[in-house]
This record gives structure tokens, C-alpha cells and sequence, in this order.
């Protein structure tokens, strides 16, 4: 291995061994030297030309050269060479057959040239070399030359300053920079463009002579600033055969279309797993607002760094989307990858935004067609935005790409997808759009799903809602508190109701039902019976035979299995007289016990005909609560029904003496709490007898 010679410190430039062998292209040819002297008789002989003509120094010197080593045929020609060379000055070169002491012919190069001494003497001196071996070096040079120069493999060669020595037209043609810019010129100052640190990893390999073979480098060359180019690039140490280090080669093989190709069918899997994921998140529920951030979610930050779903208010209100004009949207969902203005310039979820005609995002609902804006402006960016102030917004965060494309479902554009981009340097091409497409549509369809859901469900519960009773103001001995709270956004209104009928003689009718089944056929079921219970309420039928009349009556009703419990309630005689129909059985708390459930006859569901009905009477003195509910409040998939029910019973223990309407929200508090399981809806009725 080379050393550094200590006078060049500094200078980087490892130098060889004094004891290191000698090395170049003399000695790869083995040339040999020869001087002869006006009258063409030897006066100096080389080591090497002993090798090549086999006689010795003491047999040579002294010697006519021509009669010693060339054949007689050969010698007048000779002659006249040598004394052309002498008198003219004139260099000769070329081949020629000589003798070699062994008797035999060879062929090797000659190159003679004219000495001149201090003393005006004139001599010749021959550098001779074997044919064979010349012919050798000059096609392995050649070879090497157009190996080189026609190799697809760009190739530079480095001095040990790291400076270019040689530049292939590969490597000009692959980086964009030619030969003349780079030779004399360090590394560091034209691979600027390399986001690592080249001279670096360069020196390390010149001073350990460690290779570094096939790393992948992803660069923006100056001959393609505007894309991302792939290359392959190898380093190492260049010595020669005494270990004498030269410099440092690297070679640069292009690998772009291989890394686009991959790139690209990795992106591929990318979107298929986007659209796969979207299908199975996007629509999980029912609920409008829900299926909206579940689309907006999904595609941050794969897609988008900022996503934003708006439905037109019209689609919402049950009318057609407008064609032309401004457009009135409602905000229903934003998700950003990363906390920015964009945010605080988008429209807040939940309200109502005004957008002109000129707008890119009315242009989309319009036209039913995406925007795309791989570049936006200063002018795009308030095309964008609904004002200026969210224009600057949008300016500040780094938007930079933008895309809008529309939410049609069943032939009805409903509103649109805005996507936009701040940190992710690449703007939104086709693709991204005919991905954002393909996303908006199969979310248009859960959206316009949830948006029909949402417009049933509050017709069903506004029909229900007008059909439950108004609060009785004067029940004689009894104070009533109600409660119906219909059921979560994944489940449909059900035919649930309580009513509290004044009878004649101070009585009261207390009747809590649950029609099974859900929706408006539900609700509408419920109204038919509630109406025909109170009917018989009125006609001071007993609660068996209202019972028996409305199983009767169910026998005309699509929707016939109902649950209901009817009581009579006597406060002259400190009685209620109780039936039921399949229904859970009431709890009842008195003074100085804790609650129970009672323990009564419960009868077969209305609908399910020719059963009897059988009702039991229990004293109900003032200070007495009785609790009726529908089974919403009670059952649900995660806990036990007996849990359930022993929850409700101590939520009644503790609250004993509360006011009424503070009992009905505790109750629901602990069993039905916000954002809970509530599958299905609830009717709620207490009653306690006062003097």
C-alpha cells in the first residue's frame, strides 16, 4: 500500500514507496535501450537490452550493432536508416525482424533518434520493445479507451484531491453536466445538487480503500431539475500494481425507469389499499356528519394534507342542487395532517357557507366535473377561498396544489371533496384525481344514504314526537314526571310511548307501550294504539279488558306485537290495578324500603291473540313511586339484563324524595348516557302518590 510523503502534508496526495517495485508502461513493455556511436558500433547496452537480443553487455559493447543483431538481408537498409538518422536529425520508428543471439528471428518496435555530447559528438540511441508486447498494450489501451468512452455506465475519474481527472460521455449525458465543466473541478462543487454529502463518503473510501458498490441515490440532476432521477452508484480506490494510490473512480449506472416502475406500482398498491380501507371505514354508520369525516379522514395525509367534505344546504333540505349561480354549502367535516391556516381558513363544521359563482369548488358542483389545479396562484388561491382573509390563509399555510371533485350519488350531485396540499411537494396530477373521484363516489353513496336515514328519522320523529301526549296538568293524588329519548344515530326511531290519562272519580290511566320494529311504520303504529288506549281509558274500561281490546284491535295493523303495561291508579283507595302484555315488569319504591321490581302476571305481547290478560292490584300510598319503561333502557349487547336492572333500581334508591323531573334525567344519565349504546328508544314514566 502507498504511504503519503511527508513534504506534500496537506495536499491529500499519497505518493509511492521509496522501496516500492517500479510500475508504469515502460515497464509493461519492457523497453530496451541502445547507443551506438557514428560508426554504428555499440557503446551503451541496457539490462533490458540483454533480455531482448540475448547477448550480454561485455559481448555487445564495442560491437557493430548491424552485423550483431540483424540479419544480413536486412543490413544495408539498416545502414541507411542509421546514417539518415545521424546526418538528418530525424526520428524513425516502425518494426523490424532482428536476430536474436539464439540464432532465431524476432519482430520488435524501434524508435531511433540523434544524441549530440558537450563535445559535438554525435551518436544514435534505439529504445527498442517487443512487437508482440506493444500490439498487446495498444489494444488493451484502445480497448480500455472505448470501453470507456461507448460503456451506458457513466464513469469519472478523481485525483487523490478528489478533483475530475476524466469524464465519460455516459456520465455528461446522464447528469447533464459536460466534461469541460467538471474537469479540474472538486466533487463538492458540482454535486451540489445531491441532497447527502458526497465528498465525504468519497474521502472515507480514498483513505480506507473500502468500496462502496450499487447505493441508490434519488437526485434532481442539473440536466432534469424538474424530476426525480434514480442512479446506482459504485466508488474505489484506483492504484497501481505497487499499491500506489492514483485516485478514485466512480461509476453512475441510471436505474430511473426501474425506480419510476417501482414507484409507481407501489403507489398502485397504495391506492388500492386506499380504496379498500375507504370502503371499509367510510359509511360504518347512519349518522350524516359521521360518514363525512370518515371520507375526510381516510384520505389525509395519503392523498391530501388537508381534506374537507361540504354538502350543498339545498341536497339537505330535500332540493335540487342549482346549476347555475352561487351556492350555499354546509361544512360537515375537516381533517388535516398537520395543524395549519388551511384549517382555520376552511368553513367550521356544522355551518352554512356562501360561495359565489366564480368559485372553483361551485364550478365543480356545477359542472359535476373535478378541478384540478396542479399549481396554484395567488389568483386560484381566491378562487379557492369563500374571501380574501381565508385566500391569505390558504397563502400562509403553503397550499400549493389543489382538488375538488364532486359527491354525486344516484344521478345527484349532493356537494364535493376538497383536497388540498401544503407540505407534500408534489402537486395533484390525474391520477390523484381519478383516485379522488373513484373515493368520492362510493362515499357519495353512504352520504346520500345517511342523508335519506337522517330525513326518515326525523320525519319518524317528529310523527312520534306529535303523537306522544302533552304533559297532564292536574292529576288529582298522583305527580307524574315522562321521558322519551329516542334511540342513537345507528338505529332507527322506534314506536316506543307513555301517556297519563285523567279518568272519571280522581283516577288515573298510566300506560307506557313498545311497539317492536322501528321507523315510521313503527311510529305510526304506536299512535294508532296510544289513541285507541287512551279511548279506552276514557270509557273506564279495567285494565285487562283495555288490554284485551287493543290485542283485538292489532289484529288490523301490519305491525302487531306491541308489549304494554296499563295501570289504574286509585288514590280513594290507595290502590293501582296493574296489567301487562309481555312488558318488563315495573319498580316501585316506598318510604323506608328500597326498590324493587314487582313481581306480577306478564301476560303474552299484544298481536299474539287469544291469550287472556290478568291483572293484579297493589296498595299505592302517597310517598309510593312506581316506574314504568320501555326496554331500551335496560337491554343492551354488552351487559347483563339483571345488571342492568339492578342499576335502575339503585339509581331510584338514592334519588328517593328527589324531585320527579331530576329522577327522570338521573335515570338516564346512568343507564342512557351520551354517546352510549343506545340502540333502541326509551319511554320513561314515574308517578308518585302524594295526600
Amino acid at each position: 500500500m502507498g504511504t503519503t510523503d511527508p513534504s506534500q502534508a496537506g495536499h491529500g496526495r499519497p505518493v509511492a514507496s521509496p522501496t516500492a517495485p517500479p510500475s508504469g508502461l515502460l515497464d509493461l513493455l519492457s523497453v530496451a535501450a541502445v547507443v551506438l556511436n557514428a560508426q554504428g558500433r555499440v557503446v551503451f547496452w541496457s539490462p533490458k537490452a540483454e533480455e531482448l537480443f540475448g547477448y550480454t553487455a561485455a559481448e555487445a559493447l564495442g560491437q557493430h550493432a548491424a552485423r550483431l543483431t540483424v540479419h544480413e538481408e536486412h543490413r544495408d537498409a539498416v545502414t541507411e536508416l542509421f546514417a539518415e538518422v545521424l546526418e538528418s536529425g530525424t526520428d524513425w520508428a516502425g518494426a523490424f525482424p532482428i536476430r536474436h543471439k539464439d540464432g532465431s528471428t524476432r519482430l520488435v518496435a524501434f524508435r531511433n533518434m540523434r544524441l549530440l555530447d558537450d563535445l559535438g559528438d554525435v551518436y544514435a540511441l534505439g529504445l527498442v520493445a517487443d512487437q508482440s508486447a506493444v500490439e498487446r498494450v495498444e489494444r488493451d489501451a484502445a480497448l480500455a479507451m472505448r470501453l470507456v468512452s461507448q460503456s451506458p455506465v457513466g464513469l469519472a475519474i478523481l485525483d487523490p484531491d478528489l478533483r475530475y481527472v476524466a469524464v465519460n460521455p455516459a456520465l455528461e449525458r446522464i447528469t447533464g453536466q459536460s466534461a469541460a465543466e467538471r474537469l479540474g473541478r472538486s466533487v463538492g462543487e458540482m454535486l451540489t445538487y445531491l441532497d447527502t454529502d458526497p465528498e465525504a463518503r468519497l474521502r472515507r473510501v480514498l483513505e480506507t480503500g473500502e468500496s462502496v458498490v450499487d447505493r441508490d441515490i434519488v437526485c434532481r440532476p442539473p440536466g432534469d431539475p424538474d424530476h426525480e432521477h434514480a442512479w446506482s452508484v459504485s466508488y474505489y480506490r484506483l492504484e497501481d500494481s505497487g499499491g500506489r494510490v492514483l485516485g478514485l473512480a466512480y461509476s453512475v449506472i441510471d436505474v430511473t425507469e426501474r425506480y419510476r416502475a417501482a414507484a409507481e406500482a407501489a403507489q398502485a398498491r397504495q391506492r388500492l389499499a386506499l380504496i379498500a380501507r375507504a370502503s371499509a371505514s367510510v359509511g360504518t354508520t347512519l349518522d350524516l356528519e359521521t360518514t363525512a369525516r370518515e371520507l375526510a379522514d381516510v384520505v389525509v395525509p395519503v392523498l391530501a394534507d388537508v381534506a374537507a367534505v361540504d354538502v350543498l344546504d339545498s341536497v339537505l333540505d330535500g332540493r335540487s342542487a342549482p346549476h347555475e349561480g352561487p351556492a350555499l354549502f354546509r361544512a360537515l367535516a375537516i381533517s388535516a395532517a398537520h395543524s395549519t391556516e388551511t384549517v382555520r381558513a376552511a368553513d367550521p363544521p356544522g355551518g352554512l357557507a356562501h360561495y359565489d359563482s366564480d368559485r372553483l369548488i361551485t364550478q365543480c358542483v356545477h359542472t359535476r366535473q373535478p378541478v384540478l389545479v396542479p399549481h396554484t396562484t395567488r389568483q386560484d388561491l381566491e378562487r379557492i377561498a369563500r374571501h380574501g382573509e381565508a385566500a391569505s390563509a390558504l397563502a400562509a399555510a403553503g397550499v400549493h396544489s389543489y382538488l375538488a371533485v364532486p359527491l354525486v350519488a344516484r344521478g345527484e350531485v349532493l356537494g364535493a371533496l376538497d383536497l388540498a396540499r401544503t407540505r407534500n411537494p408534489v402537486p395533484f396530477d390525474h391520477d390523484d384525481a381519478f383516485l379522488a373521484c373513484e373515493l368520492a363516489a362510493r362515499a357519495a353513496v353512504c352520504i346520500d344514504n345517511a342523508r335519506g336515514y337522517q330525513a326518515q328519522r326525523n320525519a319518524a320523529l317528529v310523527l312520534q314526537r306529535s303523537l306522544l301526549p302533552e304533559r297532564p296538568s292536574h292529576l288529582p293524588g298522583l305527580e307524574v314526571a315522562c321521558r322519551y329519548q329516542p334511540a342513537g344515530a345507528a338505529s332507527e326511531i322506534g314506536g316506543d310511548w307513555y301517556d297519563a290519562v285523567p279518568l272519571q272519580g280522581d283516577r288515573t290511566a298510566l300506560v307506557v307501550g313498545d311497539v317492536m320494529g322501528s321507523g315510521i311504520n313503527a311510529a305510526a303504529t304506536m299512535g294508532q294504539l296510544r289513541s285507541a288506549a287512551r279511548a279506552f281509558a276514557e270509557l273506564s274500561l279495567a285494565p285487562a279488558e283495555a288490554l284485551r281490546h287493543l290485542d283485538h284491535l292489532t289484529e288490523g295493523i301490519e305491525q302487531t306485537i306491541t308489549t304494554c303495561i296499563y295501570c289504574v291508579y286509585d288514590p280513594h283507595q290507595d290502590q293501582c290495578e296493574i296489567c301487562i302484555a309481555g312488558h318488563l315488569p315495573p319498580a316501585l319504591l316506598r318510604a323506608g324500603h328500597a326498590a324493587q321490581l314487582l313481581d306480577l302476571p306478564t301476560g303474552a305481547p299484544l298481536g299474539v291473540g287469544g291469550v287472556p290478560f290478568e291483572a293484579a292490584t297493589i296498595t299505592f300510598r302517597p310517598g309510593d313511586e312506581l316506574v314504568l319503561y320501555t326496554d331500551g333502557l335496560v337491554e343492551t349487547r354488552s351487559e347483563p339484563i339483571d345488571a342492568r336492572l339492578g342499576a335502575l333500581l339503585d339509581v331510584l334508591t338514592v334519588t328517593r324524595g328527589h324531585d320527579l323531573e331530576s329522577t327522570c334525567d338521573r335515570i338516564l344519565e346512568i343507564l342512557r348516557p351520551p354517546g352510549g349504546e343506545g340502540e333502541d328508544d326509551v319511554a320513561l314514566l314515574i308517578a308518585r302518590a302524594r295526600s
